[in-house]
């Protein structure tokens, strides 16, 4: 009961951040206290008894009967000596007992040392277990702990984890094959129905009106499904990190490319664009078809996510070995809690925040993605005037200086 209390005290007085080895060493503390002050205790209670029987001892030895002088003088000198052994032995016994007391505060203090250095040591598996664990995400579910030692509760538990790990990477890898596997297979039968379409059309004789504009209609449909097929297989092959072929180029120039194909949409909606790029310092490396993807749909969602006669503000820059691709553009104001879920698939703002409700959902996740095979990140916010604000960092390419501008 006495040890529940003095456990419960020392961890009211510790700090608020009640770790794990900060009671490992309260507790080791306490419980060294209270041995030490057991032993005091015997200590003590053994040089008591003794120091009660000499007293007996002298007590006894006091003479009973008249003796001759000489005798009497003799016993009187014994119970004297008798009395100052007793008195020195008390003397004695009281230093020692001090003397223990400052020795057992001394060693509590040591005994808490040692405790805390004894549970760092005992917890330092259980911190690199936590570090590890937390530096896995979706992106890296290879790695393992890998915890060596000998097979205890500690080993138990990383392989436990490690056998999550890799339950989850199976779990990930499946459903991008089939994401892969479903969007190619369809394919044939798209081309198939294409083909019908056109060949039903193509038929000689006259062909009513209403064929005509149902073939037109089919047609679209069947553009916008192989669309998100195509975006499909993009997005399986960026979430695998597969990067078909990898060469230098100036992001700036993908930017402009973008833009220029996109001119007519733009004129459309009568936006504003202005795009500055650093030429010299903006040159990365990677999949030439993946990134040209990712900023085409940046580009697309800022115009599609805009407001008739609103702008674009397109900047390409290098920030030590980062080259940061930020688009920025006006309109509605949005919920920051909304625009941090554009980068799942198929979350898209509402077409009654936007003004339009095409797309699938896909074009910010294939983003996110492919910035993320590359060794970079994606960043939106939502502007406090309206719009949307949208960042890319991606490495900066080694060599820039001496690489060349693809075609």
């Amino acid at each position: 009961m006495g040890l529940r209390r003095l456990a419960s005290l020392a961890g009211r007085l510790a700090p608020a951040r009640r770790t794990a080895r900060r009671r490992l060493t309260v507790l080791y503390g306490v419980l060294f206290l209270l041995s030490g002050v057991g032993l005091l205790a015997i200590t003590a209670g053994l040089a008591t008894r003794h120091t009660s029987e000499v007293d007996q001892g002298s007590a006894s030895q006091a003479p009973q009967t008249a003796l001759s002088q000489a005798d009497a003088r003799i016993q009187q000198l014994q119970a004297q000596l008798a009395s100052e052994a007793g008195k020195a032995h008390t003397a004695a016994t009281h230093q020692l007992l001090i003397g223990s007391a400052v020795a057992l505060g001394i060693m509590v203090v040591v005994s808490v040392v040692l405790g805390l250095l004894v549970a760092g040591r005992v917890l330092r598996p259980l911190r690199v277990m936590t570090a590890t664990t937390r530096h896995i995400s979706a992106d890296n579910l290879h790695e393992r702990l890998a915890m060596p030692g000998p097979r205890d509760e500690l080993k138990d538990l990383a392989d436990t984890i490690d056998g999550l790990l890799e339950r989850l990477e199976g779990a990930f890898a499946a459903q991008r094959r089939f994401v892969a596997n479903a969007s190619h297979e369809l394919r044939t039968p798209l081309a198939t129905m294409r083909a019908s379409l056109d060949v039903a059309v193509a038929k000689p004789g006259p062909v009513p009106a209403q064929t005509i504009a149902l073939a037109d209609r089919l047609r679209t449909e069947l553009d916008q499904v192989e669309r998100l097929l195509e975006s499909f297989l993009v997005l399986a092959r960026a979430q695998h990190g597969i990067l078909p072929s990898r060469e230098t180029l100036a992001l700036g120039d993908v930017v402009s490319a973008a833009l220029a194909d996109r001119a007519d949409s733009i004129a459309a909606r009568h936006l504003t664009v202005q795009h500055a790029t650093g030429r010299d310092a903006d040159w990365v490396q990677g999949s030439q078809p993946l990134l040209r993807r990712m900023v085409d749909n940046v580009i697309d969602n800022a115009i599609g996510h805009n407001q008739d006669g609103g702008w674009i503000l397109a900047t390409t820059e290098a920030d030590d070995a980062i080259v940061r691709l930020v688009v920025e553009t006006g309109g509605q104001v949005f919920d920051q809690q909304q625009v941090d879920q554009l980068a799942q698939p198929f979350r898209r703002l509402g077409a009654d925040r936007t003004g339009s409700d095409s797309g699938a959902g896909l074009g910010l996740s294939i983003v996110a993605a492919i910035a993320a095979a590359h060794g970079g990140t994606l960043d939106m916010q939502a502007r406090a005037g309206g719009g949307l604000r949208v960042s890319i960092g991606l490495p900066l390419a080694a060599h820039a200086a001496q690489a060349g501008v693809p075609a």
